[in-house]
């Protein structure tokens, strides 16, 4: 199976690529001034803001509504014929962040029958955090009635000696431009070399390399989701609908079987991981130090550290016997636990300062959790399972993919 594969891309034939590539729908969701500010900026200009549903409009927007302006702005944009077809390519970004990081990536399509996100799996595409299934029907309804994808999704490889970027020869420079809103600058080429990219893969998969990375060849993750998984599995409930009604043969290349993401290596110094604490508030911090510490007590060992602050108090202990994801799952568990015995409210903060200052407070508590090292995700994955929501974030809001190359699914 080729899970990774070249793609017919669409790019715009335009003037103002600025324009056109605007951040991804879930970032700044409780700012819907940020996205006004994206509309003032578009005007009546040809965008990809005019195929999304930024998530901060949710309240005062009706989806349905907006999703047939969607679609009929992408047959609109394909019946104008602003769009040009790449045909059978990857191409190479390369992504300048805020922070002055070069990102880089390769756009390609990915093959969904190498991909699931349901418990147990052991598909070569897996997700890294827990998919929440009750957001996929609108997602998949949207999908069911566009013309076009535009991904946001990002797809990690485990590659510390950097194979596939080093396989890469850069081609036709395809768009060169600052992104909106201290997005900052994208350059992509055509790849010349489609071989040299599905040789890399190859290798990366191969047997030899799996086991000198992880000890064994079986249940082995290929690609991992580092961003837009709620995307990626409704393009596969899509497919799994789709796919009913086909032959075999049909199935093969259908264009509904794929999804366009960029792949990008984790070992890269332009990723970066930052825990999500949890802070209780509206709760009694004596009584919360007392029962974290005795909730804890039983799983302490040469592990992983979590810091409770409350009362006054700060106490780092040390969890045996558990993988990150496990331990997350544990402190998650317990928090929504406590809540419910004593009441309280519960909210995910990103800054270790931040957590620190906030469960401080006279009627607060909360959990320091650690930072997740790059070398850990794959293993803890494998062994068990995807992370808990809200258990790490991917850099900056800013620093996320920015909406760009379209590829045709119908």
């Amino acid at each position: 199976m080729d899970i990774l594969r070249p793609a017919d891309i669409l790019l715009p034939d335009i003037e103002d690529y600025s324009a056109w590539s605007v951040v991804a729908c879930d970032q700044y969701s409780s700012r819907p001034e940020y996205w006004d500010k994206f509309y003032s900026l578009v005007g009546d200009k040809p965008s990809t803001l005019n195929m999304i549903l930024p998530e901060a409009h949710l309240g005062f927007k009706n989806p349905e509504e907006e999703s047939v302006k969607i679609n009929n702005t992408m047959r609109s944009y394909l019946g104008r014929n602003i769009f040009k077809t790449h045909e059978n390519c990857f191409i190479y970004v390369e992504r300048t962040l805020s922070d002055g990081n070069v990102r880089q990536g390769i756009v390609g399509k990915f093959d969904l029958e190498a991909y699931d996100w349901v418990k147990g799996t052991d598909t070569p595409i897996r997700p890294t955090e827990f998919t929440v299934e009750d957001r996929l029907p609108p997602r998949v309804q949207i999908r069911e009635n566009a013309p076009l994808e535009m991904p946001h999704i990002m797809i990690f490889v485990d590659d510390p000696k950097n194979l596939l970027f080093s396989a890469v020869k850069k081609g036709e420079c395809l768009y060169d431009f600052e992104l909106m809103l201290d997005g900052g600058h994208i350059k992509g080429w055509r790849i010349a070399d489609n071989s040299a990219i599905t040789d890399a893969v190859t290798q990366l998969s191969s047997s030899d390399e799996l086991i000198k990375k992880y000890g064994t060849e079986k249940n082995p993750i290929i690609f991992a989701i580092g961003d837009g998984n709620h995307s990626l599995a409704a393009a596969k409930l899509y497919w799994e609908g789709v796919k009913k009604n086909l032959t075999e043969a049909e199935r093969e290349n259908h264009p509904a079987r794929y999804v366009l993401a960029e792949l990008v290596n984790i070992h890269s110094d332009a990723i970066t991981f930052e825990p999500i604490h949890r802070v209780l508030f509206n709760t009694d911090p004596k009584q919360f130090i007392d029962e974290a510490k005795k909730h804890f007590e039983a799983k302490l060992g040469k592990g992983k550290q979590i810091t409770l602050i409350a009362a006054g108090e700060r106490r780092t202990l040390q969890i045996g016997g558990l993988t990150l994801g496990q331990l997350i799952a544990d402190c998650e568990d317990f928090c929504k636990a406590y809540i419910k015995a004593h009441g309280g409210t519960i909210d995910y903060i990103h800054g270790d300062g931040e957590c620190t200052d906030m469960a401080s407070r006279k009627d607060g508590a909360g959990i320091l959790l650690p930072k997740l090292n790059k070398s850990e995700l794959y293993f803890s994955v494998m062994k068990s399972g995807a992370f808990p929501k809200k258990s790490f974030s991917i850099g900056h809001a800013r620093d996320k993919r920015y909406y760009l190359e379209c590829r045709k699914i119908k």
